[in-house]
């Protein structure tokens, strides 16, 4: 179910499968304030970096069948927060609608270019030197961007231009996303509500 604050770009949304139960609550317009507990030491410290960085407020709860493995805990994750995530844009009327961000952290640059467009779709192109980070499968960070993209509507391309260092790596993918989803979502002043589009939806 879900639900949407009709006087902020707030949304609710909870999932419950046989692999996972999820809540999240997202605040497009918040200070960036993080409350995210997975089950997952690292996709927490990613997903805190997303609220962070983007200026979302983000609570999310997660009980996934980690015995197995972390692939649906990741996957869904991604889906509950893309899917908030486009509750709470609604209409999108008045937002900037693109971004693109270079984010640098050490040795590392990555590129994130955004369209909250409605269409999904990611452009992956992100290597990694080693299987895990710490304990978290590093061919789960495209699960958790692809079932985010699909699930929030946008277009998403994201390119780790050169790096060493896979926590790096890692790392400026999430905020390269929250940097540019923040100046996406932005209200543009001179749009006067207006949806970005010539076609008149999004």
């Amino acid at each position: 179910m879900s639900k949407q604050d009709t006087h902020v770009r707030r949304a609710a949304i909870t999932r419950e499968t046989r692999e996972t139960k999820i809540s999240a609550d997202i605040d497009i317009d918040g200070t960036g304030a993080a409350d995210i507990k997975t089950g997952i030491g690292f996709l927490d410290h990613m997903l805190e970096q997303v609220a962070r960085h983007g200026l979302m407020d983000i609570t999310l709860r997660c009980e996934g069948d980690l015995h197995i493995d972390q692939h649906h805990t990741t996957e869904d994750c991604g889906i509950v927060l893309g899917q908030a995530l486009a509750q709470a844009l609604g209409t999108k009327a008045g937002i900037t609608r693109y971004a693109s961000e270079h984010l640098a952290m050490d040795e590392t640059l990555t590129r994130v270019a955004v369209d909250v467009s409605g269409r999904p779709f990611l452009v992956w192109d992100v290597s990694f030197s080693q299987p895990k980070v710490g304990d978290f499968d590093t061919e789960l960070f495209r699960e958790w961007f692809q079932a985010f993209a699909q699930n929030a509507g946008i277009t998403l391309h994201v390119s780790n231009l050169y790096g060493a260092n896979n926590h790096h790596i890692a790392e400026t993918c999430f905020k390269g996303l929250a940097r540019a989803l923040r100046t996406a979502m932005t209200i543009d002043l001179r749009q006067a509500g207006r949806i970005p589009s010539t076609k008149g939806s999004l």
